[in-house]
Protein backbone atom coordinates (compact mmCIF):
# COMPACT_ATOMS: atom_id res chain seq x y z
CA UNK A 1 0.00 0.00 0.00
CA UNK A 2 0.82 3.40 -0.74
CA UNK A 3 -0.54 5.16 2.31
CA UNK A 4 -1.76 3.66 5.41
CA UNK A 5 -5.18 1.74 5.48
CA UNK A 6 -8.01 4.10 7.52
CA UNK A 7 -9.99 2.19 9.74
CA UNK A 8 -13.46 4.05 11.33
CA UNK A 9 -15.12 2.82 14.67
CA UNK A 10 -17.10 4.31 17.63
CA UNK A 11 -14.59 5.77 20.68
CA UNK A 12 -16.04 3.03 23.65
CA UNK A 13 -13.48 0.94 24.98
CA UNK A 14 -15.13 -2.44 23.75
CA UNK A 15 -15.29 -0.10 20.12
CA UNK A 16 -11.79 0.23 20.20
CA UNK A 17 -10.91 -2.97 20.99
CA UNK A 18 -12.84 -4.51 18.59
CA UNK A 19 -11.29 -2.08 15.78
CA UNK A 20 -7.95 -3.35 17.10
CA UNK A 21 -8.33 -6.95 16.47
CA UNK A 22 -9.46 -5.94 12.72
CA UNK A 23 -6.33 -3.97 12.23
CA UNK A 24 -4.19 -6.40 13.67
CA UNK A 25 -5.82 -9.49 11.07
CA UNK A 26 -5.34 -7.04 8.38
CA UNK A 27 -1.90 -6.18 8.85
CA UNK A 28 -1.34 -9.67 9.33
CA UNK A 29 -2.89 -11.11 6.35
CA UNK A 30 -1.43 -8.21 4.00
CA UNK A 31 1.96 -7.60 5.91
CA UNK A 32 1.09 -3.99 6.41
CA UNK A 33 3.27 -2.15 8.89
CA UNK A 34 0.49 -0.05 10.55
CA UNK A 35 -3.53 0.56 10.04
CA UNK A 36 -5.09 3.86 11.30
CA UNK A 37 -7.73 3.63 13.46
CA UNK A 38 -10.07 6.82 13.29
CA UNK A 39 -12.24 7.84 15.68
CA UNK A 40 -16.41 9.02 15.08
CA UNK A 41 -18.32 10.01 17.46
CA UNK A 42 -21.75 8.75 16.61
CA UNK A 43 -25.40 10.36 18.11
CA UNK A 44 -25.63 7.23 19.74
CA UNK A 45 -23.12 7.48 21.79
CA UNK A 46 -23.69 11.22 22.69
CA UNK A 47 -27.13 10.29 23.82
CA UNK A 48 -27.23 8.17 26.89
CA UNK A 49 -30.87 9.48 28.29
CA UNK A 50 -33.59 7.77 26.11
CA UNK A 51 -34.16 4.31 24.55
CA UNK A 52 -32.28 3.90 21.29
CA UNK A 53 -35.98 3.15 19.67
CA UNK A 54 -37.25 6.17 20.67
CA UNK A 55 -34.46 8.60 18.92
CA UNK A 56 -33.78 6.85 16.00
CA UNK A 57 -32.90 3.13 16.09
CA UNK A 58 -29.58 1.48 15.25
CA UNK A 59 -28.89 4.06 12.47
CA UNK A 60 -27.82 6.31 15.54
CA UNK A 61 -24.59 4.33 15.54
CA UNK A 62 -24.07 3.98 12.32
CA UNK A 63 -24.70 6.96 10.38
CA UNK A 64 -21.72 9.32 11.08
CA UNK A 65 -19.74 6.10 10.26
CA UNK A 66 -21.80 5.79 6.63
CA UNK A 67 -21.04 9.62 5.84
CA UNK A 68 -17.15 9.33 7.12
CA UNK A 69 -16.96 6.09 4.43
CA UNK A 70 -18.94 7.31 1.31
CA UNK A 71 -16.75 10.61 2.01
CA UNK A 72 -13.43 8.60 2.04
CA UNK A 73 -11.97 9.67 5.12
CA UNK A 74 -11.77 6.15 5.91
CA UNK A 75 -11.23 2.56 4.04
CA UNK A 76 -13.59 0.94 6.27
CA UNK A 77 -15.93 0.76 9.40
CA UNK A 78 -16.00 -1.59 12.74
CA UNK A 79 -19.61 -2.42 13.46
CA UNK A 80 -20.96 -4.81 16.10
CA UNK A 81 -23.31 -6.39 13.65
CA UNK A 82 -26.34 -6.59 16.18
CA UNK A 83 -26.24 -2.50 16.26
CA UNK A 84 -26.11 -2.43 12.38
CA UNK A 85 -29.45 -1.85 11.22
CA UNK A 86 -31.07 -4.30 8.46
CA UNK A 87 -31.37 -2.31 5.43
CA UNK A 88 -27.87 -0.87 4.59
CA UNK A 89 -26.94 2.26 1.81
CA UNK A 90 -26.33 0.83 -1.49
CA UNK A 91 -23.43 2.10 -1.81
CA UNK A 92 -21.96 0.09 1.24
CA UNK A 93 -21.17 -3.38 1.72
CA UNK A 94 -20.27 -5.60 4.46
CA UNK A 95 -16.80 -6.96 2.99
CA UNK A 96 -16.17 -9.20 6.39
CA UNK A 97 -16.99 -10.35 9.66
CA UNK A 98 -14.60 -11.71 12.35
CA UNK A 99 -15.33 -15.00 13.39
CA UNK A 100 -17.95 -14.91 16.27
CA UNK A 101 -17.15 -15.14 20.12
CA UNK A 102 -19.82 -16.27 22.75
CA UNK A 103 -23.38 -15.24 21.85
CA UNK A 104 -24.94 -15.70 24.95
CA UNK A 105 -25.73 -13.39 27.09
CA UNK A 106 -24.67 -13.07 31.11
CA UNK A 107 -26.48 -11.85 34.05
CA UNK A 108 -25.00 -9.59 36.31
CA UNK A 109 -25.77 -9.35 40.02
CA UNK A 110 -27.28 -12.85 40.88
CA UNK A 111 -26.43 -16.50 39.79
CA UNK A 112 -29.46 -16.77 37.95
CA UNK A 113 -32.55 -15.72 36.81
CA UNK A 114 -34.22 -18.07 39.36
CA UNK A 115 -32.16 -16.29 42.51
CA UNK A 116 -33.33 -12.73 41.42
CA UNK A 117 -35.00 -11.37 44.73
CA UNK A 118 -38.89 -10.99 44.03
CA UNK A 119 -39.56 -7.41 42.68
CA UNK A 120 -36.09 -6.98 41.72
CA UNK A 121 -34.76 -3.93 39.39
CA UNK A 122 -32.93 -4.98 36.64
CA UNK A 123 -31.25 -2.44 33.88
CA UNK A 124 -31.37 -2.99 30.38
CA UNK A 125 -32.62 -0.96 27.25
CA UNK A 126 -33.01 -3.89 25.15
CA UNK A 127 -36.41 -4.90 24.13
CA UNK A 128 -35.24 -8.31 23.49
CA UNK A 129 -33.94 -8.75 27.04
CA UNK A 130 -36.99 -7.09 28.77
CA UNK A 131 -38.99 -9.30 27.14
CA UNK A 132 -37.16 -12.60 27.77
CA UNK A 133 -37.01 -11.30 31.36
CA UNK A 134 -40.44 -11.00 32.33
CA UNK A 135 -41.35 -14.30 30.14
CA UNK A 136 -39.51 -15.70 33.06
CA UNK A 137 -40.33 -13.84 36.24
CA UNK A 138 -43.33 -11.38 35.68
CA UNK A 139 -42.36 -9.70 39.23
CA UNK A 140 -39.04 -8.27 38.03
CA UNK A 141 -39.13 -4.39 37.08
CA UNK A 142 -37.30 -3.45 34.34
CA UNK A 143 -35.55 -0.26 33.96
CA UNK A 144 -33.75 1.78 31.26
CA UNK A 145 -30.25 1.12 31.04
CA UNK A 146 -27.64 2.64 28.54
CA UNK A 147 -23.89 3.87 28.43
CA UNK A 148 -20.85 1.42 27.53
CA UNK A 149 -20.02 -1.45 29.71
CA UNK A 150 -17.98 -0.03 32.32
CA UNK A 151 -20.84 2.82 33.03
CA UNK A 152 -23.51 0.04 33.52
CA UNK A 153 -21.42 -1.84 35.60
CA UNK A 154 -20.66 1.17 37.24
CA UNK A 155 -24.23 2.03 37.52
CA UNK A 156 -24.63 -1.82 39.04
CA UNK A 157 -22.29 -1.31 41.80
CA UNK A 158 -23.72 1.96 43.44
CA UNK A 159 -26.71 0.38 43.98
CA UNK A 160 -28.70 1.81 40.98
CA UNK A 161 -30.49 -1.64 39.73
CA UNK A 162 -30.25 -5.05 40.98
CA UNK A 163 -28.13 -6.48 38.41
CA UNK A 164 -27.94 -6.00 34.62
CA UNK A 165 -27.71 -8.54 31.53
CA UNK A 166 -24.75 -7.71 28.88
CA UNK A 167 -23.04 -9.42 26.00
CA UNK A 168 -20.35 -12.17 27.03
CA UNK A 169 -18.74 -11.24 23.50
CA UNK A 170 -18.11 -7.54 25.00
CA UNK A 171 -17.19 -8.45 28.50
CA UNK A 172 -14.75 -11.23 26.95
CA UNK A 173 -13.17 -9.00 24.54
CA UNK A 174 -12.54 -6.49 27.54
CA UNK A 175 -10.73 -9.05 29.32
CA UNK A 176 -13.59 -9.72 31.48
CA UNK A 177 -14.06 -13.43 31.46
CA UNK A 178 -15.19 -13.76 34.92
CA UNK A 179 -17.82 -11.43 34.77
CA UNK A 180 -21.66 -12.29 35.22
CA UNK A 181 -23.12 -15.86 34.89
CA UNK A 182 -23.88 -16.91 31.37
CA UNK A 183 -27.43 -17.43 30.33
CA UNK A 184 -27.95 -20.47 28.05
CA UNK A 185 -29.09 -20.00 24.67
CA UNK A 186 -32.63 -22.30 25.74
CA UNK A 187 -33.77 -20.12 28.09
CA UNK A 188 -32.73 -16.58 25.85
CA UNK A 189 -31.72 -16.53 22.59
CA UNK A 190 -29.69 -13.89 21.73
CA UNK A 191 -30.26 -10.45 19.56
CA UNK A 192 -29.66 -11.56 15.74
CA UNK A 193 -26.19 -11.26 14.96
CA UNK A 194 -24.55 -10.73 18.71
CA UNK A 195 -21.52 -11.77 18.97
CA UNK A 196 -20.05 -10.59 15.48
CA UNK A 197 -17.91 -7.66 14.35
CA UNK A 198 -18.60 -6.65 10.96
CA UNK A 199 -16.36 -4.04 8.42
CA UNK A 200 -18.24 -2.38 5.89
CA UNK A 201 -16.56 -0.79 3.04
CA UNK A 202 -17.63 0.94 -0.27
CA UNK A 203 -19.46 -1.73 -2.25
CA UNK A 204 -17.31 -1.05 -5.06
CA UNK A 205 -13.55 0.23 -3.49
CA UNK A 206 -10.54 -1.14 -3.65
CA UNK A 207 -10.81 -1.71 0.33
CA UNK A 208 -13.78 -5.13 -0.38
CA UNK A 209 -11.59 -7.34 -1.96
CA UNK A 210 -8.74 -6.63 1.28
CA UNK A 211 -11.16 -6.86 4.17
CA UNK A 212 -12.73 -10.15 2.46
CA UNK A 213 -9.08 -11.55 3.02
CA UNK A 214 -9.85 -11.63 6.76
CA UNK A 215 -13.48 -12.54 7.16
CA UNK A 216 -15.18 -15.97 8.76
CA UNK A 217 -16.94 -17.40 5.90
CA UNK A 218 -19.46 -19.52 8.65
CA UNK A 219 -19.72 -16.29 10.71
CA UNK A 220 -20.91 -14.98 7.79
CA UNK A 221 -23.64 -17.23 6.27
CA UNK A 222 -24.72 -17.55 9.88
CA UNK A 223 -25.03 -13.66 10.29
CA UNK A 224 -26.53 -13.40 7.35
CA UNK A 225 -29.39 -15.58 7.74
CA UNK A 226 -30.18 -14.07 11.08
CA UNK A 227 -29.85 -10.70 9.29
CA UNK A 228 -32.78 -12.34 6.54
CA UNK A 229 -35.26 -13.23 9.05
CA UNK A 230 -34.79 -9.51 10.28
CA UNK A 231 -35.63 -8.30 7.22
CA UNK A 232 -38.17 -10.62 6.48
CA UNK A 233 -39.96 -9.85 9.98
CA UNK A 234 -39.63 -6.03 9.09
CA UNK A 235 -38.33 -6.16 12.58
CA UNK A 236 -37.46 -2.48 14.17
CA UNK A 237 -35.57 -1.39 17.65
CA UNK A 238 -39.20 -1.91 19.08
CA UNK A 239 -39.48 -5.28 18.87
CA UNK A 240 -38.31 -7.90 21.01
CA UNK A 241 -36.96 -10.54 18.69
CA UNK A 242 -34.30 -13.28 19.34
CA UNK A 243 -32.46 -15.65 16.71
CA UNK A 244 -29.47 -17.61 16.56
CA UNK A 245 -27.75 -19.60 13.36
CA UNK A 246 -25.84 -22.23 13.27
CA UNK A 247 -23.87 -24.13 11.09
CA UNK A 248 -23.98 -27.80 11.34
CA UNK A 249 -22.61 -30.69 9.17
CA UNK A 250 -22.89 -29.19 5.71
CA UNK A 251 -26.30 -27.29 6.54
CA UNK A 252 -27.49 -24.43 8.83
CA UNK A 253 -30.10 -24.54 11.54
CA UNK A 254 -31.68 -21.24 12.82
CA UNK A 255 -34.24 -21.01 15.80
CA UNK A 256 -35.68 -17.26 16.40
CA UNK A 257 -38.21 -16.54 19.54
CA UNK A 258 -40.78 -13.33 19.12
CA UNK A 259 -42.37 -11.70 21.72
CA UNK A 260 -44.80 -8.97 22.75
CA UNK A 261 -43.34 -5.78 25.73
CA UNK A 262 -43.49 -7.67 28.55
CA UNK A 263 -43.15 -11.54 27.23
CA UNK A 264 -47.22 -12.81 28.00
CA UNK A 265 -47.11 -13.87 24.09
CA UNK A 266 -44.39 -15.22 22.05
CA UNK A 267 -43.88 -17.40 19.65
CA UNK A 268 -41.15 -19.88 18.60
CA UNK A 269 -39.48 -22.08 15.93
CA UNK A 270 -36.44 -23.76 14.29
CA UNK A 271 -35.80 -24.96 10.59
CA UNK A 272 -32.32 -26.54 9.29
CA UNK A 273 -31.63 -26.26 5.79
CA UNK A 274 -28.84 -25.12 3.21
CA UNK A 275 -29.07 -21.71 2.09
CA UNK A 276 -29.50 -19.51 5.13
CA UNK A 277 -31.20 -16.51 3.35
CA UNK A 278 -33.86 -18.73 2.47
CA UNK A 279 -34.11 -20.32 6.07
CA UNK A 280 -34.20 -16.70 7.89
CA UNK A 281 -36.61 -15.90 5.03
CA UNK A 282 -39.21 -18.92 5.61
CA UNK A 283 -38.40 -18.90 8.92
CA UNK A 284 -39.76 -15.56 9.39
CA UNK A 285 -42.88 -16.34 7.34
CA UNK A 286 -43.72 -19.36 9.55
CA UNK A 287 -43.46 -17.48 12.87
CA UNK A 288 -45.57 -14.32 11.19
CA UNK A 289 -48.34 -16.38 10.55
CA UNK A 290 -48.43 -18.30 14.00
CA UNK A 291 -47.87 -15.29 16.42
CA UNK A 292 -50.48 -13.73 18.37
CA UNK A 293 -51.86 -10.57 17.13
CA UNK A 294 -49.99 -8.44 20.17
CA UNK A 295 -46.80 -9.81 19.03
CA UNK A 296 -47.48 -9.63 14.97
CA UNK A 297 -48.09 -5.52 15.67
CA UNK A 298 -44.49 -5.26 16.69
CA UNK A 299 -42.98 -6.75 13.27
CA UNK A 300 -43.77 -6.40 9.54
CA UNK A 301 -42.72 -3.54 9.06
Amino acid sequence: MTRIFKLGTRGSPLALTQAGMVRDALMAAHGWDDVEIVVVRTTGDRVQDRALAEIGGKALWTKELDRALIAGEVDACVHSMKDVETIRPAEIAIAAMLPRADVRDRLIGADSIDALPQGALVGTSSPRRRAQLLRHRPDLQIVLFRGNVDTRLGKLATGEVDATLLAAAGLDRLGRHDTGVAIETDTMLPAPSQGAVGIETLADGPARALVAAIGCSTTFACVGAERALLAALGASCHSPVGALARSEGGGMTIAAELLDEDGTAHVTGILAGEDGVALGTALAADLLGRAPPQVRRLFAG
